[in-house]
């Protein structure tokens, strides 16, 4: 389809892009309702806007290369500069049980999926396997599992559709949840009270604008910032390759598992990310600007994930694909209401966990702040970067049992 934006002027692109970023940001810390909605989600909703009504293109070198390719590995290692794991496991320890409990909550949904509409859809058992990867991680399963079962580029395209359609929906309804009186009277919430009681803050900006209030920060700050976050990445991709070639993929499941697992930059990433942020706490505070440099980036990578969920494609080429993925989330969502109701879980680590289930650890992080459960930020990321680690793994294995 043509659109008024080409998809080789990368420039033009770029800039509106970033205006729609930057825009989402201003919103996020000027409005109360756009700080409830989440900047993120705002990104997400506007690209959408503008790839269904034809201003830019749904492929492009911009997403793909540049945000892809090298804005979200470089956010990866400056958000998780705060995963100090010695100093905030007694914070996560619970949120750790409803996250592993949502994320059964995903197997049971894939596999309810499969069965209702396998007959309806081709090679549903690979789509089976990439969403629970992505709705237990996050993309960077998703593309995993999509080379290890080898699934046609058709489907991927399709499956990517229906999936960011679907999050747009789930991230309001989650939103709603929170502010709902219905959930409220079924289970506590103190965060959410905390908040209310003492509004948004004392001088009148919305909660994303006290969160991300100015902070001392330096040239030397940005050059080390930038420095350690590509080094890390640098480091990460050469290990996984190493891996990837030292470990064959086709002599059996387990190697092919261990082949997609290990030969993951993302699993490197985050691993090293965690282990210098808690055994090296003193200089991993030092880095002033880490937070808002990365949350910068992904801001970008909410705008490019927004960009493929064409609603004619919906309409046209994936319908049944939205509804098995709107099945898998619910699914998911009930386990982690049910389950949090019996183990008598505050809504906010409900929904939090939920979150980073579907969404993934920088969406859980990011509806946490712009709801003000600070407290929340770190588990969040903590656990959807648990997702990260064993999202292609479970994947791999309900795509084994479907017959992917």
């Amino acid at each position: 389809m043509n659109t008024l934006v080409s998809p080789e002027n990368t420039w033009v692109l770029m800039s509106v892009m970033l205006l729609a970023v930057a825009a989402s940001i201003y919103l996020e810390q000027t409005y109360v309702w756009a700080s409830r909605i989440t900047g993120a989600v705002i990104a997400l909703v506007v690209a959408l806007i503008l790839v269904n009504t034809g201003v830019i293109p749904v492929h492009a070198e911009l997403y793909d290369d540049v945000v892809w390719g090298y804005a979200v590995p470089i956010a990866i290692p400056l958000l998780l500069l705060q995963s100090n794991m010695q100093k905030i496991w007694h914070e996560t320890g619970r949120l750790v049980i409803i996250f592993l409990i949502g994320a059964a909550g995903t197997i049971c949904g894939a596999l309810i999926g499969c069965a209702l509409l396998g007959a309806s859809i081709d090679g549903l058992p690979k789509a089976a396997a990439m969403m629970t990867g992505s709705y237990i991680g996050g993309g960077v399963n998703f593309t995993a599992l999509a080379d290890a079962f080898k699934v046609h580029g058709s489907l991927v395209s399709a499956t990517t559709v229906a999936d960011n359609l679907n999050m747009a929906i789930y991230f309001l309804i989650l939103l709603g949840i929170a502010g709902n009186a219905f959930f409220r009277r079924i289970y506590t919430h103190p965060l959410i009270d905390a908040v209310e009681r003492h509004g948004a803050s004392d001088d009148g900006k919305t909660l994303a604008a006290k969160y991300w209030g100015r902070k001392d920060i330096s040239l030397r700050d940005i050059a080390m910032c930038m420095t350690y976050a590509v080094v890390v990445v640098t480091v990460s991709k050469f290990i996984g390759a190493t891996f990837s070639a030292l470990i064959p993929s086709d002599v059996s499941w387990f190697t092919k598992m261990s082949n997609t697992f290990l030969g993951s930059q993302y699993v490197w990433i985050t691993l090293i990310s965690v282990i210098f942020a808690t055994f090296f706490e003193k200089q991993a505070s030092s880095l002033n600007g880490a937070q808002e440099i990365g949350t910068f980036f992904i801001y970008m990578f909410f705008f490019v994930i927004g960009v493929p969920a064409s609603i004619m494609e919906i309409l046209m080429n994936a319908p049944l694909l939205f509804v098995f993925c709107l099945i898998v989330v619910v699914v998911n969502m009930l386990f982690c209401l049910v389950g949090g109701k019996l183990l008598d879980f505050d809504l906010e680590d409900i929904l939090i966990a939920s979150n980073a289930n579907i969404g993934g650890p920088t969406t859980a992080a990011g509806m946490a702040i712009s709801q003000g459960w600070n407290k929340l930020v770190g588990p969040a990321m903590l656990v959807g970067t648990l997702g990260y680690v064993i999202g292609t793994y479970l994947g791999i294995i309900v795509g084994s049992l479907l017959g992917a």
